[in-house]
């Protein structure tokens, strides 16, 4: 079927619609919702069976919906209309939510419902419920919506005749430090995080607030007095304990570490640290945590929007060395949101020395890479239960074994922000899926599913979202059951990267040789992309590689 994708940005739900739709050998065009007469034009080149519309914040204009059957995701219950629908079940405190795919008409959110999914909530904020709950659903919805378009006895369900549900104001969401409980402050920038986040001032700077994270021990005898700092991060006193805040973001900026945006005026603040793997033992801020389980380690690492900065590098490898050495398995499990996208964009948009800076990054990257590929004293294991892209995919493929959930969403590129990339990705992704799919893969800059990517053997086993812990859990098991496999298993390992070992570091060394300029040359394309990313610069046209092949 030909099948256009409508939306206002290819963001994690768009590329699940697309992948899924793709791994099923339909025809997918993208559209990008930039502005009526350009939406228009481009559905009528294709000329689509149907429109999908996973993402989309812009009002279809009746052109197409009333001559092509158009269908829009909206990320609430039967009854619920409205944009920031997840804010609203958060703060009504919903036990359960859900999608559907609604018909486009000229009611907003009004059409009839052609299939719907819930999912129970779970205490945490929107983006992450987002990236977890609703994508998992909306991906069954689209699975129903498919089949129900199919079943000529199939009938839609009304949508009910309710208004728009409540627009939320800075107001509605602003934090009264005087009188708001740690939890109520909790859930107020967990219905606003990311978008539109909750605007306050904080040491004299008005900015708004992300990352919210109880905290157990502290306190302070101010509301709002800052008591700590640790990782980027900053501690807040309330009335009745405190808060962590991880990220701000200035009016007109971007988001940054907390501690990046208010600088010098944390002079005299203590830095509250954690040991390099916190053991959870009460409510506070973290990134690294780990369990041991019959001599196999889940090393958690959970970076802000996967995100790996040259200290997030640098520390998840010493975790990485130090565990590894008390365990025969040690499987990477990536964070809440995302395994890895990579080196840190939004730092390196901060700094003054971009090119220092990013060389660091980027060699701390690697760093972490080579510590994982040549640990030939363990097996290690990659645990894609999230997301991953560019150098965050290429760290779990240095993995002995990678494992997806299905409908994980991966990008094994980087160009799409003018970069080559590294992370021994010209060693790790050939040996996996060959030279030539490799470079297919560098050069279209697209996302690819979980399915297909054990189909090429990029992925080594897919487990399934119902019981995705207790299937790793087995597949770990399985890999100590024969000692004797076990041991062998290490022994051709130790000898095939000590025969290979200068050979894999020169790929290395090749792929730092074509990023210097990357990262140095002030007329790289990378400063200018990498701008483009962290502002969220609207696009000027829907980008060439997602616009499907037409043939007459």
């Amino acid at each position: 079927m030909k099948i256009s994708l409508l939306i206002t940005t290819f963001n994690s739900t768009s590329q699940l619609a697309y992948t899924y739709l793709k791994e099923q050998g339909h025809s997918v065009d993208v559209v990008y919702a930039i502005h009526d007469a350009q939406m228009i034009e481009e559905i009528e080149v294709f000329s689509p069976e149907l429109i999908l519309c996973p993402f989309l914040k812009k009002f279809i204009p009746s052109e197409i919906y009333n001559n092509y059957p158009t269908f829009i995701l909206h990320p609430g219950i039967r009854g619920d209309k409205g944009a920031y629908s997840l804010d609203n079940a958060i703060r009504e405190k919903r036990d359960e939510w859900g999608v559907v795919y609604l018909r486009a008409n000229d009611e907003f959110d009004g059409g009839s419902i052609y299939a719907q999914e819930k999912f129970a909530m779970r205490d945490s904020y929107k983006a992450s419920l987002y990236r977890n709950e609703v994508n998992i659903a909306s991906l069954q919805a689209l699975k129903q919506l498919l089949i129900n378009l199919e079943d000529k006895s199939f009938t839609p369900v009304p949508q009910l005749p309710t208004p728009l549900h409540k627009q939320l104001t800075q107001k509605d969401r602003a934090i009264n430090w005087q009188n708001d409980t740690t939890k109520a402050i909790l859930k107020k920038i967990y219905m606003s995080d990311s978008l539109p986040g909750i605007l306050d001032e904080i040491l004299g700077v008005e900015c708004y607030l992300y990352g919210a994270w109880e905290e157990e021990k502290l306190s302070g005898e101010k509301p709002k007095e800052i008591l700590a700092k640790r990782d980027g991060a900053i501690c807040l006193a309330t009335i009745d304990g405190a808060v962590w805040i991880t990220h701000l973001k200035e009016k007109g900026r971007f988001k940054l570490p907390a501690t990046y945006v208010l600088k010098e005026r944390l002079k005299g603040v203590k830095e509250e640290r954690l040991p390099l793997i916190f053991d959870k033992s009460y409510k506070t801020f973290y990134e690294i945590s780990c369990e041991i389980e019959d001599e196999v380690a889940y090393l958690h690492f959970n970076f802000h929007n996967g995100a790996f900065s040259s200290d997030k590098c640098m520390k998840l490898k010493y975790a990485f060395e130090y565990i590894k050495e008390q365990v025969k398995v040690v499987v990477l499990m990536g964070g809440a949101d995302f395994f890895s996208n990579g080196i840190h964009l939004n730092i390196l948009e901060d700094s003054k020395k971009n090119g220092e800076d990013g060389w660091s990054n980027i060699n701390a990257m690697n760093d972490l890479v080579k510590s994982v590929l040549f640990a030939d004293d363990v097996i290690t294991v990659a645990s894609l239960e999230k997301n991953a892209g560019a150098g965050g995919l290429f760290l779990a493929l240095a993995c002995d074994y990678v494992v997806a959930r299905e409908g994980v969403v991966l990008n094994p590129h980087y160009k799409t922000l003018g970069l080559s990339g590294s992370e021994y990705h010209s060693y790790s992704l050939p040996k996996r899926v060959g030279k030539q799919r490799a470079n297919e893969l560098l050069e279209a800059c697209l996302p690819i599913g979980a399915n297909k990517a054990q189909e090429i053997k990029m992925v080594d086993k897919l487990l399934t979202h119902t019981s995705y812990k207790d299937e790793l859990k087995n597949f770990c098991e399985e890999l100590l059951a024969d000692e004797d496999a076990y041991e062998d298993f290490l022994w051709d390992k130790e000898d095939f990267l000590e025969e290979n070992r200068e050979m894999i570091e020169a790929k290395r060394e090749s792929e730092i040789a074509v990023m210097h300029p990357e990262f140095w040359d002030e007329s790289s394309n990378f400063h200018t992309l990498r701008y483009e990313f962290v502002y969220k610069i609207c696009p000027r046209q829907t980008p060439q590689r997602l616009k499907a092949i037409i043939t007459e």
